[in-house]
């Protein structure tokens, strides 16, 4: 556990220049491990077998490892830093969300450090055995009404990540056209019934290997067993639209947990905090599904754009996927800041190692993620490959961090 090193926030000034100046404003980030007691792991984030339950079974499996975040996991019993990422140093460990408020231009830049206050994204590798409840996330206008921010999010199935399908590589997005919100409202008066048959209303879609998909909030969807990159908004809200998984009950207060309590058996309000038009689209795969799109390359690298695309008009969130072969280099100049995690091979991204672990124990540290400031990335960050195979990198970036990005349904041009 990393508790006993922690620097407290008010303290931190002193070693976080010298963290940054160490790495040329590069963090060195920590695994952030997050269990959820209504899941089952699927035992490919690169968690020792005897790990996936450090928390303690009462608090679920170890199924999510969450990148560069400032955000709170929104699980009952949680510990007091769940969700969060620590930055490490010479055996000191920082809250990034403490970082970031201690020197938020130097790490976000200026105009994102004065919008939000914060490094308002995250994103996470998301692993389970199986399926999991057709669910949403609610929009920021819903989300408020708790006090809290919506939460759209995006995809992308790293195919070092996926050696193996597990049990239902589908996953169930939106409802079908023509579907009714009394159809719905009807699966909700049956919640304690046994299976609701919400999915009886929607489509499943099978999930390829380095392809990904965009959520809008207040979208309906039931992920599959594939494990996932999930770019996205700095909130934990859902609600769960599904009363039985693989013979698992999911409880009404996963449903309503993230609605005013007043709202909690309106039937009418829990449909309406539905997006209907996005979930009843007839080209829903057209407006959601991405593939990867270059966006530059050079001598043995090349770097794509992964999650791409506008939610409501905005860019809120995107992704690439750098791979440099044997004994390649390049320098990479982003934008901005954003949270990098290595998914194959070993190397060097400015001083600091990279190295793809097999296996990580839980508390143990690794040298697979780090965070890129904005300081430097505008500088430019020097990137080698020094093994025997691909170096294959994840990075992702903050809201309107670019002028202009990819549009849904680019990559057929």
């Amino acid at each position: 556990m990393i508790e006993p090193n922690v620097v407290p926030g008010d303290s931190i000034a002193k070693v976080l220049d010298s963290a940054l100046d160490a790495g040329g404003g590069l963090l060195r980030l920590a695994p952030t491990w997050v269990p959820r007691s209504f899941l089952h792991p699927g035992k490919r984030i690169k968690l020792h077998p005897n790990d996936y339950y450090a928390y303690g079974a009462s608090r679920g499996g170890i199924d999510e490892r969450w990148f560069a975040s400032t955000t709170d996991a929104a699980n009952e019993g949680r510990v007091w830093h769940e969700g969060q990422s620590f930055c490490t140093f010479e055996g000191q460990h920082l809250q990034l969300k403490h970082a970031v408020a201690e020197a938020g231009e130097r790490l976000i830049g200026k105009a994102m450090f004065d919008k939000y206050g914060r490094w308002p994204v995250y994103s996470k590798f998301f692993d389970n055995m199986g399926p999991i409840p057709h669910h949403m996330h609610q929009s920021f206008a819903d989300a408020k009404l708790t006090g809290q921010e919506g939460k759209p999010e995006s995809y992308y199935f790293p195919p070092q990540y996926n050696n193996c399908d597990n049990n239902f590589p589908y996953t169930f997005m939106g409802l079908e056209p023509g579907t009714t919100k009394q159809q719905v409202r009807k699966c909700l008066e049956n919640w304690s019934r046994g299976d609701n048959g919400i999915l009886d209303l929607s489509k499943a879609y099978r999930l390829q290997r380095g392809t990904g998909w965009l959520i809008p909030p207040g979208v309906l969807h039931a992920p599959g067993s594939l494990c996932t990159y999930e770019p996205q908004w700095g909130s934990d809200v859902f609600g769960m639209y599904q009363s039985l998984v693989e013979g698992r009950e999911v409880p009404w207060s996963l449903l309503v947990k993230d609605m005013p309590a007043e709202k909690h058996q309106d039937l009418d309000f829990i449909v309406g905090q539905l997006d209907w038009e996005k979930n009843i689209d007839p080209n829903f795969k057209d407006n959601n599904y991405l593939e990867p799109i270059p966006s530059d390359a050079g001598e043995g690298w090349e770097d794509l754009w992964i999650v791409y695309g506008l939610v409501d008009g905005e860019q809120l969130f995107t992704a690439k996927e750098l791979t440099l072969q044997p004994g390649a280099k390049c320098t990479l100049k982003d934008p901005g800041a954003s949270g990098w995690i290595t998914v194959q091979g070993k190397g060097r991204i400015g001083s600091l190692a990279l190295q793809t672990p097999a296996m990580i124990r839980f508390g143990q540290e690794t040298e697979d993620e780090v965070f890129i400031s904005a300081e430097a990335a505008a500088a430019g960050v020097e990137v080698e490959n020094t093994g025997s195979e691909p170096l294959v990198s994840l990075r992702y970036f903050g809201p309107h961090t670019f002028e202009s990005v990819p549009n849904v349904g680019d990559f057929k041009r």
